[in-house]
């Protein structure tokens, strides 16, 4: 579709009877901040790889930028000049400068003009914050100046489509900040950014659409406000008397009722808080505060893939 930047139909990836990847349809808006999220093994870098014709799919298809890239009909070569990535960490000359490794790139590349390489140069180490360091040598970068160098490496020239796996990966929080406000301001200029994250915080800052991966599965998608309130709202009680509240919350349909410490907390569903309320404070329950919270991004992540995030994803 004209109105997505990356699409996919089906796409699926095997290794013999293992599925990395099942069928799943991907729907990245273009000028979207795409957070790709997911566990460990859940897909997500076997997916990007077959966005970038890194490996090819056993079936299913994908369009990059209005350009079909998989099948016999497809042709990666034909739209990657226009897609900046950086996939499974950043790999340099350990003896070069950051400048001299991006010069290295930047000649490999038929369509990039030599006589504009030192200024397009500059431009990406400045926009990452490593001008500064250009004429060190790599081996003497940080993890988080590798990833900066890398992410440099993606803007060398005018991109539609980033595609960053595990962007922020080693940075401290100043370099986050640094890299969220990069992912931000791209944006802007009309980019459109996946980015795979285990980073749920990061996420909901900078993201405007989220899709989330299970066992190759993609469970859920769409733009972020979207996917937050698909989550179920959550009421909490601070009361000395748990045991009636639980009690009262539970006959009203109030399901998940749940008691810790002098709070009880439950998912009311499409019952009204002031109904609660009054039925709690009725059955002569003492209540010193009730709320009711919507469900955060880390959540619905639970909820849907049943375990906690793997920060290793």
């Amino acid at each position: 579709m004209a109105d997505l930047a990356v699409s996919t139909s089906g796409l699926t990836k095997r290794f013999g009877s293992y599925a990395a990847v099942d069928g799943i349809d991907l729907a990245v808006p273009s000028g979207s901040v795409y957070g790709f999220l997911g566990p460990n093994g859940s897909g997500k870098t076997t997916t990007i790889r077959m966005l970038l014709g890194l490996i090819s799919p056993t079936s299913g298809r994908a369009e990059m930028l209005g350009r079909q890239v998989t099948g016999s009909s497809g042709s990666a070569r034909s739209v990657l000049h226009r897609v900046g990535s950086l996939v499974e960490g950043p790999a340099f000359h350990p003896y070069l400068s950051g400048r001299a490794n991006l010069a290295r790139l930047d000649a490999a590349d038929a369509l990039a003009d030599p006589r504009t390489s030192r200024t397009r140069i500059d431009a990406a180490l400045d926009r990452v914050g490593l001008l500064p360091a250009a004429t060190k040598r790599y081996r003497a970068y940080s993890l988080g100046m590798r990833q900066r160098l890398a992410i440099a490496a993606a803007l060398l020239m005018p991109r539609d489509l980033l595609v960053l796996d595990e962007p922020t990966n080693g940075l401290d929080p100043q370099g986050t900040r640094e890299v969220r406000g990069l992912i931000a301001a791209l944006a802007a200029d009309g980019t459109t950014v996946l980015v795979s994250s285990h980073l749920l915080a990061e996420v909901e800052q900078v993201c405007s659409h989220v899709g989330m991966m299970r066992a190759g599965r993609l469970v859920t998608q769409g733009p972020l406000d979207e996917v937050r309130r698909s989550g179920s709202a959550t009421c909490r009680v601070e009361t000395d008397d748990t045991d009636e509240a639980a009690r009262v919350l539970r006959e009203l349909g109030v399901t998940e009722v749940s008691v810790a410490g002098s709070r009880v907390a439950g998912i009311p569903g499409d019952l009204a808080p002031e109904k609660l309320v009054a039925a709690l404070v009725h059955a002569g329950v003492g209540v010193r505060s009730f709320t009711v919270s919507g469900s955060s991004l880390e959540d619905l992540f639970v909820s849907l893939t049943g375990e906690g995030f793997d920060v290793s994803g």
